[in-house]
């Protein structure tokens, strides 16, 4: 048997910690800004890191019932994370898509960010 970590549980992953029971996410010390469903996306990502989450898996714990064919919402709501994520943390990555399979939280330095910024 398996016990999952409860909600009182610390999760960090690199520079990202996650406090469930406070209803609080911090990136390299920067609060971050997110609805419950992103919290909620975010902090079961963390209780998996470095491993491939299925969509379907993703929604019925965060959505608590069964995704529908065609439903792009954990698409739409990774997004957001990414965009908030790289808000706060410039030049990381932390949400991979494996395409056809979901999703991987493993942050890393973006090697091509460099490439992008001016001098």
């Amino acid at each position: 048997m398996t016990i999952a970590p409860s909600d009182d549980h610390v999760l960090t992953v690199g520079p990202l910690e996650v406090r469930p029971a406070e209803h609080l996410a911090r990136a390299d010390g920067h609060t971050l800004t997110l609805s419950l469903r992103e919290l909620r996306l975010l902090t079961e990502l963390a209780r998996r890191p470095d491993r491939i989450v299925s969509r379907e898996e993703l929604f019925r714990v965060v959505w608590d019932r069964e995704m529908r064919p065609g439903d792009r919402s954990v698409d739409v709501y990774i997004r957001k994370l990414r965009v908030k994520l790289l808000e706060v943390v410039p030049g990381w990555l932390f949400i991979h898509t494996h395409f056809g399979f979901g999703y991987r939280l493993a942050p890393e330095p973006d090697r091509g960010a460099s490439a992008f910024t001016t001098q």
